[in-house]
């Protein structure tokens, strides 16, 4: 007998994390991945939150997220379409610095991005967050696309941060 219980529960997301980071000589931050991916599932999971997603007359939220290392950052840049039934958002955003934890950056994060979807639809006012849980601890790999970016060959561009179109190509 095969269990669906998965597939059930993915049928009643709303919201669908895609989770990336680019990379120059490092690896991914796990810890804040785990992190945002933790937020966005929370979310997801808020009665509130859904309640304000079905106001947007769509499925579903796919929404991308690029860390981006020591990159500079323009905020925010998000690259934002419909798709049939659904809403693809794709955003970057800055890896945490200083004494921030992991989480509360995280979830500063992902409410930014949301303000700019709910801005960009006109939707209502954003609920408020909800409690986030403590991360556990034994949280299995985060599926995450990691793109390295080359090394400088010359004076480095004085871009600092990901266009909208590598925002697309990134998940592409």
């Amino acid at each position: 007998m095969v269990d669906d219980s998965s597939d059930a529960a993915d049928s009643d997301s709303w919201l669908h994390p895609h989770l990336g980071t680019t990379t120059r000589g490092g690896h991914a931050p796990r810890e804040y991945v785990v992190a945002l991916q933790h937020v966005a599932l929370t979310l997801d999971a808020d009665p509130r939150w859904r309640s304000w997603w079905q106001q947007s007359g769509l499925s579903t939220c796919e929404l991308g997220i690029v860390a981006e290392g020591r990159l500079d950052h323009l905020r925010p840049s998000a690259d934002i379409r419909r798709l049939e039934d659904r809403l693809q958002a794709n955003f970057t955003c800055a890896l945490p610095t200083g004494t921030a934890s992991a989480e509360r950056t995280a979830a500063d994060e992902v409410r930014e991005m949301f303000e700019v979807i709910r801005q960009a639809l006109t939707l209502p006012a954003l609920p408020p967050s909800p409690p986030l849980p403590c991360v556990p601890r034994d949280v299995p790999d985060v599926p995450v696309t990691a793109k390295r970016l080359p090394e400088p060959t010359h004076e480095p561009e004085v871009q600092g941060y990901l266009t909208l179109t590598q925002i697309q190509e990134f998940f592409a």
